[in-house]
């Protein structure tokens, strides 16, 4: 789905649906009280207050390549594999364990299980010397031994409501009481910070666009399935790039053969680039991606040893 214009804002909408909020705050509540699995190595989560993207998958992708010997653990939103199943990119599709679990498999081994105790198990029976739990803040079936809160400075907590009325799944202050770090990438454009507890770490980063061809003066047709399509537009024009069309499409989407053949032609007809993001990439078919120019997302991190301290 895409997120809902409304959730940035406390207007009449947010307002109606916020009596149902409580509802969402007595569910999570009740769920955190369950004891969680301790699989005897480090558990590092990676996770949000709220829905949509808030730059999990990049974070855990940064940590991973931080941590030899470490796996991947994710849901596998959108995938139709329950797990646990290790994920094999020669094998397994996007609908069957979902982009970002393709995604996370280039830079480490990867689970993918909605049982995350299970899906703990059998990275350990493969080997795994760490996990890196990309989401499941929200999920106690595991225990963590460091958990950050990824904040998104251009988007922060929306409206700072929960569920339906706003884009959050627990109170901020109750999600921050669990982590032992928040991260903030970019500048916060909304005060977000001034929600977190004091005395919170707070780790500053920046997205920088990464791409192996060069943009510069050309046309491009930018298109992108992730929660803010908005931050890729921008990583688009920042490489210099004319972007003469653009698709924001929902988070997850899954690319039918319309869209495939829509996006062929226009990119035909207007003699421009096809540019996506990494996430999309990976649950293209092959005679797409031949097509496509990839832009790559990697953080940069204000102070990279405040960060390697707190792993260690």
């Amino acid at each position: 789905m895409k997120a809902p214009g409304f959730w940035r804002h406390r207007g009449l909408l947010a307002q109606l649906l916020r009596p149902f909020s409580v509802i969402t705050r007595l569910v999570t509540a009740r769920r955190m009280r369950r004891p969680g699995f301790a699989p005897g190595i480090k558990v590092i989560c990676v996770g949000n207050a709220g829905v949509g993207g808030a730059g999990k998958t990049i974070v855990a992708l940064d940590l991973l390549a931080r941590l030899p010997g470490a796996f991947a653990l994710t849901r596998g939103y959108g995938g139709t594999l329950a797990g646990p199943v290790l994920v094999n990119r020669s094998i397994h599709t996007a609908a069957q364990v979902g982009d970002e679990a393709l995604l996370l498999a280039q830079a480490a081994p990867t689970v993918v299980s909605r049982d995350r105790a299970a899906g703990a198990r059998l990275a350990l029976a493969e080997e795994a010397s760490a996990i890196v739990m990309d989401d499941g803040l929200q999920n106690p079936t595991l225990r963590k031994d460091l958990a950050l809160l990824v904040i998104d400075g251009g988007y922060g907590f929306g409206n700072g409501l929960l569920l339906p009325a706003g884009p959050l799944r627990e109170p901020v202050a109750e999600a921050a009481a669990r982590c032992h770090a928040a991260v903030l990438i970019g500048d916060d454009e909304t005060g977000a910070l001034a929600a977190l507890p004091p005395g919170l770490p707070v780790l500053r980063a920046t997205l920088e666009p990464d791409c192996a061809e060069s943009l510069a003066r050309r046309r491009v047709i930018a298109f992108a399935g992730i929660g803010r399509p908005d931050k890729f537009f921008r990583s688009v024009l920042a490489l210099g790039a004319e972007i003469v069309s653009r698709h924001a499409f929902p988070d997850h989407h899954v690319y039918a053969p319309g869209d495939i053949n829509a996006l062929r032609a226009e990119a035909l007809d207007k003699a421009a680039a096809l540019v996506t993001t990494e996430k999309d990439f990976v649950k293209l078919p092959a005679m797409l991606r031949g097509a496509c120019v990839v832009v790559r997302a990697r953080l940069r991190w204000d102070d990279p040893d405040a960060l390697d301290a707190l792993l260690q």
